[in-house]
């Protein structure tokens, strides 16, 4: 994930600051050179690394900083702030056009930097937000391009516009936009051709682009994962056809998030949101200061509530408050862990709430360890070799059914042994939790086990994360 390393060692600084009582000014020039490492390590641009390395300096080695009663946690604090305005410090929306005008959004990158799919996840938010979208299919040049957004659009329920018979982009559009007008869409996505590399003939086609048709947003959607280039394309787009925002895209790959930490600081433009995943439904909004806390291992509550909050319907919703009720009194049975299941992987899974939890402190290496896919898919076949009677009723499963379930979901009878007594011990421990009543009154996770079994999410030789 990204800015897996970077948070990694400036905890490592942080850790070695909070061991000392007071700081001396060469104290924090010490763990300054870390940061400035960690952050040209994590392709961080060098001329950004400077000036926000001389800014915490000079906010840090004040008299109100080494003389308080704890001048490592207000390092701490000025880095986070210094992080987030690096950033951006705000929370940058799309501006669309006022009532029902049509909004046009021309969406522009290299190619293979994932600009079709996050049109049309973009689209796709849009839509819960009230917005009638229309995809238009400007690139003509690459095969399955147009049948790619075409996909797409209909998995997220969003039409498209395009034209076959149609070699020319700029007519494309402006037929787009005219259709918009006649079919009730108030917002319009450009999807156009991406190259392997910037050149002039495809800048001077996004110029013909804009020219034909009001472009009001143009914005570029950049491989997180290509590092310092990214922001060296962003600048480029910016110098020659003028982005609104950008879209880092491939954000949960092995990226060392260096991009997202300089593109606003070169180019000017702020990040509007982030491709956490495959799925049309894993984009994120950008919040600076909500990234500058995942960064320093501080967790984004807040971006999990929001996740929560979209994932979950109304019979998600009351599915949770009846778990809710079942789990103080400590009737926790397969059916709510099926259930929970599900509501995680709507929310990305796992990996995912884990990387937005506070102080968890869980490298890459160790979250693969502790959270084995094919393990869970082995947990859920068990599950699912249960008669309905069986999973209400845990109380059932004796020595002869389970042999059955064993064989009905291909495997082994110690593991489904192994799995059920966890299960029991996660019921003990979730009617524990409800007599002490120190539960939250609402949980959106319901409480759910992973293959560990140990109350929350299950991981080997972890304790269960409660919420």
């Amino acid at each position: 994930m990204a800015f897996e390393s970077l948070s990694e060692k400036l905890n490592a600084v942080f850790r070695n600051l909070r061991g000392k009582g007071k700081l001396s000014e060469e104290d924090v020039k010490a763990a300054l050179r870390e940061v400035r490492m960690a952050l040209l390590e994590a392709d961080v641009n060098f001329r950004v690394v400077k000036q926000f390395v001389n800014s915490i300096q000079e906010r840090a080695v004040g008299e109100e900083v080494m003389n308080g009663l704890n001048p490592a946690q207000m390092v701490i604090k000025i880095v986070d702030e210094e992080l987030t305005s690096l950033m951006g410090s705000e929370t940058t929306e799309i501006a669309f056009q006022p009532g029902k005008a049509i909004t046009v959004i021309m969406m522009c990158g290299l190619q293979g930097s994932g600009k079709t799919t996050t049109a049309a996840k973009l689209a796709g938010k849009l839509k819960t937000k009230g917005k009638n979208s229309l995809l238009a299919a400007l690139d003509v040049y690459r095969p399955g391009a147009v049948k790619q957004l075409q996909v797409n659009g209909e998995k997220v329920g969003v039409p498209v516009f395009a034209m076959e018979d149609c070699r020319d982009p700029k007519i494309i559009a402006a037929e787009a936009v005219k259709y918009a007008g006649t079919h009730n869409c108030n917002v319009v996505f450009l999807d156009t051709a991406g190259r392997l590399q910037i050149d002039d003939e495809m800048m001077q086609e996004l110029e013909e682009i804009k020219a034909a048709v009001e472009v009001h947003q143009t914005l570029l959607v950049v491989d997180a994962m290509t590092g310092q280039e990214a922001v060296n394309v962003a600048q480029t787009f910016n110098d020659r056809i003028g982005i609104d925002g950008v879209i880092l895209s491939k954000m949960d790959g092995d990226t060392r998030g260096g991009a997202a930490l300089s593109v606003k600081a070169v180019t000017g433009k702020p990040i509007l949101y982030i491709g956490m995943g495959e799925k049309l439904s894993d984009l994120e909004q950008f919040y600076p200061d909500r990234m500058a806390n995942r960064i320093l291992g501080m967790g984004d509550v807040l971006t999990l509530i929001d996740k929560a909050q979209e994932a979950l319907d109304e019979e998600d919703e009351k599915k949770t408050k009846e778990m809710s009720g079942r789990l103080k009194k400590g009737r926790f049975d397969f059916n709510d862990y099926l259930d929970s299941m599900k509501q995680m992987r709507k929310m990305g899974g796992i990996g995912s709430i884990l990387g937005m939890m506070p102080g968890m402190g869980i490298s890459r290496d160790q979250l693969e360890e502790a959270i084995d896919e094919k393990k869970m898919a082995r947990i859920e076949a068990i599950v699912l070799s249960m008669t309905p009677e069986e999973r209400a009723n845990p109380d059932l499963l004796t020595p002869q059914r389970r042999h059955r379930i064993a064989r009905g979901s291909g495997n082994d009878i110690a593991e489904v042994n192994r799995f059920i007594k966890q299960f029991r011990e996660m019921q003990k421990m979730m009617k524990q939790m409800g007599n002490t009543g120190k539960r939250r009154r609402r949980n959106p996770f319901g409480g759910f086990g992973g293959p560990g079994g140990l109350g929350g999410f299950g991981g080997p030789g972890r304790g269960g994360f409660r919420f």
